[in-house]
């Protein structure tokens, strides 16, 4: 054999339909919860609008003509952006006499002679503390920086990316969303890389939109980064807000904070907030986006605005420039201004594909509380009550209940909420993070990483894998989310092991065809775990319904033969449907992308549908007066009337008393257990890394702080990893997803420390007896390959 070189000769297309299937509009409001937004802003011209490239720039962009245009096009095409403030001048003495501020400043500000002068404090004294935190907050824009970096980042962004695609039926949809009278709009975003804070206002500029603030974590730049940002439309959280709500700069920082985005909204600025905690290999929501969010519910709830209009915005990347596919683990130390220009260098040197952007529909958050509001049950269990008697062998819960989300005792809101609404805050979150998730496009080079990680681990042949590429991206294309390209498979796919050239190793052999294997060492194996961690947001409800499947298998396992009998293997509708539900009550919502509008029960359901309908389940004959197949009305009974409303939708295996009886098997049909693997695998780091954090817990020393307890954590996932290269479960998101879990089960618990929580055992876990039961109840879920 012989190592085989790739010249890409032409840059790809992206505007026809990918081998003529139907491309979805993604991005449709939830009808259930606005459905008059979802009439709203939207109208069926709108999908045939096409696609364009936003760093195309021509002289068709400006409004000259001519040989000196064309060159330089986009400094004329900068030049006429727009770039207004829309901050007030008299903006710290508006938040001054505000009525937040002023609850604060008026018992001690000194008023006359007769004031005690141990409590009085000077109005200059109050304004000098309130222009320190706006300074931390915001500062007032530079037009002169604004066009300058502008110009620079598009030139930077022409040379990282082949193109920058954006779908002009979404865009007309914020364009009428912005034209609203008196009503702010928000922007709702993932975050896949350090660039998409200077990338995305870029975006909207150049689409005649006004520059957005955007929402940056103060911790993770330098002071004169930050200075920087904010000259750039940047807005941070006030260090302050980590003191405890009763200090002065603590009560001051949080009034200060609310009064200023109030005053942004009622200026009808745009904001831009990141949902989504970047750097992750599974969907997690932001804390810092959370509190922003937190901040425009509470603005509307004073009723300071009508309403607001919510815009969740998705991004996909081939490669996203930045740490992600060096590594996928967050920076522990402040991001440079010289750090990040390094960054952007080597990804222009690099070059990084192509980049998609969606922008969902928009959506009334008036509309999205009220409705919500109404159907908001006051009934929940914690984890532990839900999940510990099923783990011990007890009697086993009601598991269609809701989960009461797990809080942290030592997180101090940037606002007072009460639980109720901090429940709606969450929820908000929540689905505007699935919806943005599910917006996204899918790259292809998230797909061809998902092949090579979970597929063809030891290899494939090149024609072999332009098969299966074939087959998944219609596979996504029927599940309506989007892809983000198209042209010729052979092109398209070569396109994607030139962005993997330090992942894979090609062969070319004397059969003719070549031999694609992926590398085992730890980088190889990290970058195609962060790419192809795209996918498991697209199967992630069959991903669910595989594993629960593969739990039954277990559990059957020790009574047969052989492991080739359980494809034979009968499950009852029941049984699937309890064991999916231990693992969706196991795992974090936002992991799931279980959006607050379904139920366990429903997405349970749902999931075990599209195992149905994906031919991976075939119905089982049983002695009945009804026929499987009989798809006649069902008469609910009393068992489903507890349930809430979305529970009665329309579904292939609504549960009654017969189809309780109903039963299924794994298909026979080709490749059909290598679907089912597939989908088992893209849930495998996670749970494996669950898995070996139990173990970590039973030898740890106890007490510890958290951030020691997280950095030998890491450590052992390494260690374990390096025995069998699952380099992909040695991941710091996973392992801090798998602690908040052992937090909720009440494995874990945390003490307050002097600057961190203090993290010990409970009592319960001490025993070996009871860690190695969780173990196993844990490792059910796990494909293994012995099958």
């Amino acid at each position: 054999m012989k190592t085989w070189s790739m010249n890409l000769g032409s840059k790809l297309e992206v505007v026809t339909p990918f081998l003529g299937k139907y491309r979805p509009f993604v991005g449709r409001c939830c009808q259930r919860c606005t459905p008059e937004s979802w009439k709203s802003y939207f109208h069926k011209h709108l999908t045939s609008l096409g696609f364009c490239n936003v760093i195309n720039i021509t002289e068709e962009n400006t409004r000259y003509r001519g040989w000196l245009v064309r060159r330089l096009c986009c400094f004329l095409t900068v030049c006429d952006w727009q770039f207004c403030s829309g901050t007030p001048d008299d903006l710290q003495e508006r938040i001054f006499h505000s009525k937040r501020v002023q609850d604060i400043v008026s018992p001690t500000v000194s008023q006359g002679k007769g004031d005690a002068p141990v409590a009085s404090v000077s109005v200059a004294q109050w304004m000098k503390d309130i222009h320190r935190i706006l300074c931390h907050i915001q500062s007032s824009l530079s037009p002169f920086l604004l066009r300058l970096c502008s110009w620079a980042l598009l030139k930077l962004l022409k040379q990282m990316f082949l193109n920058v695609i954006l779908h002009k039926g979404q865009l007309e949809m914020v364009h009428r969303a912005a034209k609203t009278a008196d009503v702010p709009v928000v922007f709702l975003s993932s975050h896949k890389s350090e660039l998409d804070g200077l990338f995305l206002p870029l975006l909207l500029v150049s689409q005649g939109l006004s520059v957005p603030r955007v929402t940056w974590e103060y911790k993770a730049y330098t002071s004169k980064h930050r200075t920087l940002l904010t000259r750039l439309g940047g807005v941070f959280l006030p260090p302050a807000l980590e003191q405890v709500s009763d200090s002065k700069m603590g009560a001051l920082s949080r009034a200060v904070l609310a009064s200023y985005l109030e005053e942004l909204l009622l200026s009808r600025q745009r904001l831009l907030i990141f949902l989504e905690e970047p750097f992750s290999g599974v969907p997690q929501l932001s804390a810092s986006g959370r509190e922003w969010l937190a901040l425009v519910f509470n603005a509307l709830q004073t009723g300071t605005v009508p309403d607001v209009l919510m815009v969740p915005v998705g991004l996909a990347y081939d490669m996203a420039p930045g740490l992600i596919h060096r590594g996928q683990v967050k920076p522990t130390q402040p991001c440079s201004l010289w750090m990040l220009l390094w960054t952007i260098c080597q990804a222009a040197c690099r070059g990084l594909g192509c980049v998609r952007v969606d922008f969902a529909q928009p959506f009334s958050l008036q509309e999205y509380l009220a409705n919500s509001t109404f159907r908001q049950s006051s009934s929940g269990k914690h984890l532990d009550e839900l999940l510990l008697p099923e783990v011990f062998g007890k009697c086993p819960m009601i598991l269609d209940c809701e989960k009461v989300e797990y809080r942290s005792s030592n997180s101090y809101g940037a606002v007072a909420l009460n639980t109720k609404q901090q429940t709606l805050v969450d929820n908000l979150s929540l689905h505007s993070l699935s919806t943005a998730v599910s917006c996204s496009a899918i790259m292809a080079v998230g797909i061809t990483s998902a092949l090579l990680l979970h597929k063809h681990w030891e290899g494939v042949f090149l024609s072999q894998l332009m098969q299966d590429f074939v087959w998944l991206t219609e596979e996504i294309l029927l599940r309506k989310y989007d892809v983000g390209f198209s042209g010729q498979v052979r092109h398209l796919v070569l396109h994607t092991l030139f962005l993997l050239r330090h992942c894979i190793s090609l062969h070319c052999l004397s059969l003719g065809d070549v031999l694609v294997a992926p590398r085992r060492t730890e980088a190889a194996v990290t970058e195609l775990s962060s790419h192809s961690a795209a996918l498991l947001t697209v199967f992630i409800q069959e991903a669910v319904g595989a594993c629960a499947i593969n739990a039954l298998m277990m559990e059957l396992l020790p009574y047969l033969g052989s492991p080739e009998q359980l494809r034979d293997a009968v499950f009852a509708q029941e049984e699937l449907h309890n064991k999916t539900a231990l693992l969706v009550q196991l795992l974090p919502r936002d992991v799931v992308l279980r959006q607050p509008c379904q139920s366990v029960y429903y997405y349970c359901q749902f999931a075990i549908d599209k195992l149905i309908q994906d031919g991976l389940l075939v119905a089982e004959e049983v002695a009945s007066d009804r026929l499987v197949c009989d798809t006649t009305q069902k008469n609910f009974t009393r068992k489903l009337l507890w349930k809430s409303t979305d529970d009665f939708a329309d579904s292939d295996s609504d549960y009654d008393e017969e189809a309780g009886k109903q039963c299924f098997k794994i298909s026979h049909q080709e490749n059909c257990i290598d679907a089912f693997m597939f989908l088992c695998c893209l849930l495998g780091p996670l749970l494996k890394t669950l898995r070996r954090t139990l173990v970590f817990l039973g030898e740890s020393e106890c007490p510890q702080p958290e951030s020691q307890y997280m950095e030998k954590l890491h450590h052992f996932l390494v260690r374990k990893a390096n025995e069998d290269c699952s380099f992909e479960c040695a991941n710091k998101t996973l392992a801090a997803v798998s602690i908040s879990i052992y937090k909720e089960l009440g494995v874990l618990q945390e003490l307050p420390g002097k600057t961190e929580p203090i993290f010990h055992l409970s009592e319960t876990f001490t025993s070996k007896e009871n860690r190695e039961k969780l173990g196993k109840f844990i490792e059910q879920f796990i494909w293994q390959s012995a099958y």
